[in-house]
């Protein structure tokens, strides 16, 4: 994505920050002649709406046309009215968040908005040319729109969680949701695949591990002899995440790191740097930079040791001799990835992969890792891929071998087959209806005032409260 892009939705995403709402943006067959985009006269900037506490201003409906169109979509036959609508719709949840007494950290706010800020020099080279970009007369200027910005998201999104929350879905209301779906209302669903793998992981030898962890002694050492341990972690850490901002995590008991590197982390007194200790990605250690409440700012260094060219050959030797035994039927896939494998997150399952996205064995071709989508699209079901190498970056350099354990065509839903999906389906339309109902309440019980031409809008909710 082209990196002015990029910043232009991270500044201006609170568009489509919001995970749910009622008015979705869909061109209407016949939008009004004087609104379809942003007119050419000069318009003299000005409050639209008031929701609550919050006004909109007729810029901001300026700034999300800016905003979408950054993205390569087309504004033609879009509306002010049907973005003003959207923005209501975000201010609402907003101000009835903060009547909830719905708690947004400031801390947190200012931490994403420094994520983004920093990210944002990056890519324009100074902070200078961040504010100018931004048509900003001074940095505090724009770090306040910013935070707004990012604090209103927060609150819309903590409130959208609270009304959906809630809600759930029974098997029942699942059964009578498919029932009266019509066939032509039937959702077509993608071919499908569900796939297992067994790793084999090269071992890394006592003289490998040793080098690491002495020079991670040796940082430790020159750290505490004055040297700066962020300038350390951008020169040395391999942990790509927390590189460009100097090992830097925020973390409390309940972020999901690995049990070994929380142990650690909450065993340090401020201002501590640990020793060399190991997790699974490697050798790290920890410097604790400072203490808030019940979260720590803490500073790391990962480094990885490195596999020998000798411990490569052993792992592929092993993995070309567990192949050979599943295809000679000496053992099943299943039972090799169940005492062979070296991965335990798939060990236990036969090897079956987990869906990230649906959290079921199954994936949709046409959105799978385009990696997994090359190494599977063409086998038959059972069959088993020839040994492949792999070096993604976290696991370091591993084998794999790979099937396809069943694969459907595309095909309308069934019930049977596709229960999780349409259960999806069923839940996402209560949620909706959920959404709706308190629309329609709070709308009702909230001061809102639309100014000027805009009054003569056509809305999805009822904003005129007519």
């Amino acid at each position: 994505m082209h990196t002015f892009k990029l910043i232009r939705i991270l500044f201006l995403g609170l568009f489509i920050a919001t995970p749910m709402v009622a008015q979705e943006i869909i061109p209407e067959k016949q939008p009004e002649k004087k609104s379809v985009n942003p007119p050419k006269k000069q318009r003299i900037d000005g409050i639209v709406a008031t929701i609550g506490d919050y006004n909109i201003l007729d810029s901001d409906i300026d700034k999300t046309y800016l905003e979408i169109e950054s993205q390569g979509q087309s504004t033609k036959d879009i509306t002010r009215c049907q973005i003003l609508g959207k923005l209501m719709e975000e201010k609402l949840y907003a101000h009835q968040a903060i009547q909830d007494s719905i708690q947004v950290k400031d801390e947190e706010v200012k931490e994403r908005m420094n994520q983004q800020i920093d990210y944002m020099v990056e890519q324009l080279k100074s902070m200078d040319a961040v504010v100018k970009y931004f048509k900003k007369d001074n940095e505090d200027e724009f770090r306040a729109e910013l935070f707004d910005i990012l604090k209103q998201q927060q609150l819309a999104s903590e409130m959208t969680k609270k009304i959906v929350g809630a809600v759930e879905i029974t098997p029942e209301e699942t059964r009578t949701f498919f029932q009266k779906l019509s066939k032509d209302d039937l959702p077509l669903v993608g071919s499908e695949v569900e796939v297992a793998q067994i790793v084999i992981t090269p071992k890394v030898s006592d003289e490998e591990k040793k080098i690491v962890i002495d020079r991670l002694k040796e940082i430790k050492a020159e750290v505490l002899n004055g040297a700066s341990f962020t300038t350390k972690a951008v020169l040395y850490t391999e942990d790509p995440g927390s590189r460009s901002n100097g090992g830097y995590y925020k973390i409390n008991k309940k972020t999901p790191f690995v049990k070994e590197f929380k142990d650690v982390a909450f065993s340090l007194q401020e201002g501590e740097i640990s020793d060399p200790f190991e997790t699974e990605f490697g050798f790290h250690i920890i410097y604790l930079e400072k203490v808030r409440g019940q979260d720590l700012e803490i500073r790391h260094i990962l480094m990885k040791p490195k596999v020998t060219s000798t411990s490569l050959k052993e792992a592929r030797e092993r993995a070309d001799l567990i192949r050979k035994r599943i295809m000679d039927k000496e053992i099943t896939f299943a039972d090799a990835a169940r005492t062979l494998s070296d991965e335990k997150e798939t060990r236990a399952n036969g090897g079956a992969l987990i869906n990230p996205k649906t959290q079921d064995t199954h994936f949709e071709l046409t959105k799978m890792d385009p990696e997994l989508y090359s190494q599977v699209s063409n086998l038959k079901s059972g069959e088993v891929t020839q040994v492949l190498f792999d070096d993604d970056g976290r696991n370091g350099k591993r084998y794999k071998i790979i099937t396809v354990t069943s694969k459907s065509d595309e095909h309308l839903a069934d019930f049977s087959k596709d229960y999780t999906k349409i259960r999806e389906l069923a839940l996402k339309e209560k949620q909706l209806k959920a959404i709706g109902k308190w629309f329609d309440q709070k709308i009702k019980e909230t001061y809102i005032k639309i100014n000027g031409e805009y009054k003569e809008c056509k809305f999805t909710n009822n904003w005129l409260k007519n």
